[in-house]
């Protein structure tokens, strides 16, 4: 395992990258960057912990939605997602239950 020094919002960081993993962890780098960078832009919160922690927060809603996404456009023969079914349940439910507070009706 090797180690690659990148940046997050200005810091140096020295993190441990599997061989082969070079492009996934600086897209991941990338994109914690890029999110925390406009949180903190947005002026609202200047604490870097905080920022952390609403980016990390964003991007697991980000992933969640995603995963949801492609279990409703799954179809039959395609091969299941990865990830517990509770997990897409949950995700699925949500978006059931946003779709009918929209209404403001039940079926």
């Amino acid at each position: 395992m090797k180690q690659l020094e990148v940046q997050i919002m200005g810091q140096s960081y020295l993190l441990g990258c599997p061989d082969g993993g070079d492009a996934r962890l600086l897209d991941a780098v990338e994109r914690v960057d890029t999110a925390m960078c406009k949180i903190r832009d947005g002026g609202k919160v200047r604490a870097r912990d905080r920022i952390a922690v609403l980016a990390a927060l964003n991007l697991a809603f980000d992933l969640t939605d995603q995963h949801a996404h492609q279990a409703l456009t799954a179809t039959s023969d395609a091969p299941a997602q990865p990830g517990p079914s509770s997990e897409k349940l949950g995700a699925l439910l949500a978006r059931l239950d946003e779709a009918l507070n929209q209404d403001d009706r039940l079926l």
